[in-house]
């Protein structure tokens, strides 16, 4: 990797950093803290919440009839998920350990902490929970491709791609035969320390 390339991912990674503690800060204002992996709210704060939410029955009424209707498709894909994240876990199990790659945590993509939320009734706290869960599902299994990517076809595309994953940064330029050829066994035990 060229040094300006490797310049500008530190200073994206000093950016991330410093995106993560302004969101720290700005998530003191709501009065939350962990009592292990449990969020708590403090009782003003619940209360404050509670202002907010909207009742099962207004809930309903007031739901335009194709959101109701859309609602039996959008949960449809619980099944398909549920077999992806099944076969994904076997994947890495299996290949994972073959291939000596750090493994990817599960509960680090898969978060269910929307359903602390006091402003929430259970319909909408059933809605956060199947987006909780797909879209952690759906980055988990990207981490378990990218690790698998980095590990056997770390090359960059030629054309512009609209997502690049968490490793793509650290594949080969295209069309740089040599690198790849003399560096591919390097990089992969640079693979078994990353996270």
């Amino acid at each position: 990797m060229n040094k300006n390339i490797s310049q500008i991912l530190e200073q994206i990674s000093k950016l991330e950093e410093k995106l993560e503690k302004e969101i720290k800060i700005e998530s003191k204002k709501f009065n939350f803290d962990f009592q292990g992996k449990k969020v708590c709210f403090n009782k003003k704060s619940i209360d404050n919440q509670k202002k907010h939410l909207e009742n099962l029955f207004s809930y309903i009424k007031n739901a335009p009839i194709l959101y109701i209707l859309s609602a039996p498709i959008i949960y449809s894909l619980i099944i398909p998920a549920i077999i992806l994240d099944i076969t994904v876990l076997i994947y890495q199990s299996i290949n994972f350990r073959i291939y000596k790659i750090e493994p990817v945590k599960r509960e680090e993509y898969i978060v269910f902490d929307r359903i602390y939320l006091a402003y929430l009734n259970p319909i909408e706290k059933l809605n956060c929970l199947y987006c909780s869960y797909f879209n952690g599902l759906i980055a988990y299994v990207s981490e378990i491709a990218a690790r698998t990517e980095l590990f056997w076809c770390p090359i960059k595309h030629a054309k512009n791609i609209a997502y690049r994953h968490s490793k793509y940064n650290h594949f080969f330029s295209y069309g740089d035969a040599k690198k790849f050829k003399e560096e591919l066994k390097s990089l992969r035990e640079q693979l078994k320390e990353m996270k």
